[in-house]
């Protein structure tokens, strides 16, 4: 069973950082890609930087120079850095990551429960 899990959410004041991280574990053939969304209430989910497990990246218009994506592909783990946070950067941050856990079957897409950032203005 593949579990991703979350932490480093938090309640900070505007133009702060925090640091997420999200460990993957339990069956693990392979770790392909992983990445970070989020989503606001009432709002629909929306990605917010996704890593392939060569380290090439990609993230939304809006995160771009204030938001880091990294990974420790020996740890099974993925990172976000979050610096100059915004009040509108309040959401819940979803873990996602595309795992086989055997040969035998094929790749699926994994989420986290998620952890709640909350920036205060």
């Amino acid at each position: 069973q593949v579990q991703l899990v979350e932490s480093g959410g938090g309640l900070v004041q505007a133009g702060g950082s925090l640091r997420l991280s999200c460990a993957a574990s339990g069956s693990i053939f392979s770790l392909n890609a992983m990445g970070w969304y989020r989503q606001a209430p009432g709002k629909q989910r929306e990605l917010v930087a996704r890593i392939s497990s060569g380290g090439s990246t990609n993230y939304q218009d809006s995160m771009k120079g204030r938001f880091t994506i990294s990974r420790d592909n020996d740890k099974n783990t993925v990172y976000l850095q979050m610096n100059s946070l915004k009040p509108e950067d309040s959401a819940v941050y979803y873990c996602n990551a595309e795992i086989r856990e055997t040969v035998a079957v094929d790749t699926r897409r994994y989420w986290g429960q998620g952890t709640q950032v909350t920036v205060a203005s």
